[in-house]
């Protein structure tokens, strides 16, 4: 599965994107890694893989974009 795979059932499931939960993250003061994977798996109901890769991208959103256009070059070489 892709990074960007997980993020788009992330949105179809909960109706939420990686913007809403990197706030939520800010607004309740979490920093760690387990902080936000605690609050991700109990309180929002993500699963162990998706709440990592939405961790990815409440810390570091460059790289989680940077990710997913790697992904988008990859997948537009195969098409060729």
């Amino acid at each position: 599965m892709t990074y960007r795979a997980y993020l788009d059932n992330i949105k179809a499931r909960t109706g939420k994107g990686p913007e809403y939960y990197q706030k939520e993250a800010r607004k309740r003061g979490l920093s760690t890694h387990s902080e936000m994977l605690r609050w991700l798996k109990s309180e929002c109901g993500l699963g162990h893989g998706h709440a990592n890769a939405m961790i990815l991208y409440i810390r570091f959103p460059e790289l989680a974009k940077k990710k997913m256009a790697q992904e988008i070059k990859i997948e537009k070489a195969k098409k060729r």
